[in-house]
């Protein structure tokens, strides 16, 4: 076996030229292999970093709209309830023997005592909010000659397990009044005029602007005062209140609640401002819930667009390697098979010698071989080294600054590295194997003759 290593080497030496070629040739396929392999697999870690990347940035981005969509929510619709309230009271709770028809046609005349309203602060009603007391009736003012409609309120009264809201309507203090639109521009009235109504003096402090309803022709006053005038010492007319933000049939969970408390009365529902509250309210939260559904919809957009172009430069890489590198893999064999065949027929005159000598068939055979395994040896592991620079310059690792060792998590690139010098060696045995067949086939004599 030593005399077939030196054959092999002094071969090598003598025939220099030969052999780099085929170790070229050799690491040129193996660099392909494990080049391409390289890059395939960066490019398959590369995707997995962006696109884990970019679902980081979608839920961060989509994590803080969440958090912006729910403060603008809660301040458009914390806006829209300040603004609806403009609309006023929209639960009216009256006297059970109250007709409705008698309301619309005269106004609330029936009667229930004041303490109702206290009674109801002091419960634990959940379903209205800002409870406001109040007497009304026609009345004729005798002083200016003509019929209006006078209310007397005593301000809010705050339910008490609730804290302190602000409230819908500022209370009429004693000896003032408030006057609507119709009656002020008539009247030619202004803020801080002395009227006199029923022989009582008031102060003018506010004039409302035109609502088109009856309060254009209402006159509002102290409700004291106004019980004393119309003789309803204890007694009020009704008390009005906010329905809160309550989902599904909101007037029947107010009547049950309120009858439970106060069952001597009924509950009438001003529909169209409390459908108005609802449409605000739900207008409001289906703004937040849209935006957030468009981020959410923009943000995966997005993802898969970065997706779709990842896939396809990956589909680019694979469809190149899977060209280039069966083609030069069968390039190198026929290289190593020519400069076998060439070195084979050059040799002629001492595979001769060597036959004359003593030294069999199968011992010419290895000295090819030998030198064939050396060529796929030095080649593979040059072309590990130059395949894995290769793949590792051209597949961006550096840009990304990313470790190298998450090349090899997945230990295909590791077995392709491994499998690439023993890849070498069996093809260039093989390139091999045929010229060095026919060289040591030859007849010695034959040979010795010719030459």
């Amino acid at each position: 076996m030593l005399t077939l290593w030196r054959l092999a080497i002094r071969e090598i030496q003598h025939r220099k030229l030969s052999f780099l070629l085929g170790v070229v040739s050799v690491s040129m396929a193996v660099a392909c292999l494990v080049g391409a392999q390289t890059l395939l697999r960066a490019d398959h870690v590369i995707t997995e970093h962006l696109l884990g990347q970019k679902e980081t940035e979608l839920e961060l981005a989509v994590a803080a709209k969440e958090e912006a969509v729910q403060q603008a929510g809660a301040e458009l619709e914390d806006a829209m309830r300040k603004h609806m309230k403009g609309l006023g009271f929209n639960v009216l709770i009256l006297p059970k023997e109250q007709s409705r028809s008698e309301m619309l046609l005269n106004g609330i005349t029936a009667t229930m005592p004041e303490s109702y309203v206290d009674k109801l602060a002091a419960s634990k009603i959940v379903t209205v909010n800002h409870l406001l007391p109040s007497v009304s009736q026609k009345a004729h003012w005798p002083e200016r000659d003509r019929d209006v409609i006078l209310i007397g309120t005593r301000g809010e009264v705050p339910i008490q397990h609730r804290g302190l809201k602000k409230p819908l309507l500022e209370e009429v203090a004693e000896n003032k009044m408030v006057v609507g639109y119709e009656l002020h521009r008539e009247l030619g009235l202004k803020v801080g005029d002395k009227v006199v109504f029923k022989a009582q003096e008031f102060t003018v402090s506010k004039l409302h602007p035109e609502r088109g309803s009856t309060d254009d022709v209402t006159l509002w006053i102290n409700l004291r005062q106004a019980q004393e005038m119309l003789g309803m010492q204890n007694l009020i007319n009704a008390i009005l209140a906010l329905e809160c933000d309550c989902a599904g049939d909101r007037i029947s969970a107010i009547r049950d609640e309120i009858a439970a408390i106060l069952p001597g009365t009924q509950v009438v529902e001003k529909y169209s401002q409390a459908l108005a509250r609802a449409e605000a309210r739900a207008k409001a939260k289906g703004s937040a819930e849209s935006a957030l559904a468009l981020e959410k919809a923009a943000g995966e957009e997005t993802l898969e667009r970065e997706k779709q172009s990842r896939q396809h430069l990956e589909q680019q890489h694979a469809g190149f390697a899977g060209v280039l590198v069966p083609l030069v893999l069968i390039a190198s064999v026929v290289t190593i098979f020519l400069l076998s065949l060439a070195n084979a027929r050059q040799r002629t005159e001492e595979i001769g010698i060597l036959c004359a000598i003593g030294l069999k068939s199968r011992q010419i055979i290895l000295v090819f071989l030998t030198k064939a395994i050396l060529i796929g040896l030095f080649g593979g592991l040059l072309g590990i080294a130059i395949g894995y620079w290769f793949g590792w310059s051209l597949g961006g690792f550096t840009q990304y600054g990313m470790d190298w060792n998450r090349l090899f998590e997945s230990g295909n690139l590791l077995i392709t590295i491994v499998a690439g010098p023993i890849l070498a060696v069996f093809l260039s045995g093989l390139a091999s194997w045929l010229p060095a067949l026919i060289a040591a086939r030859q007849d010695p004599a034959s040979v010795l003759q010719s030459s």
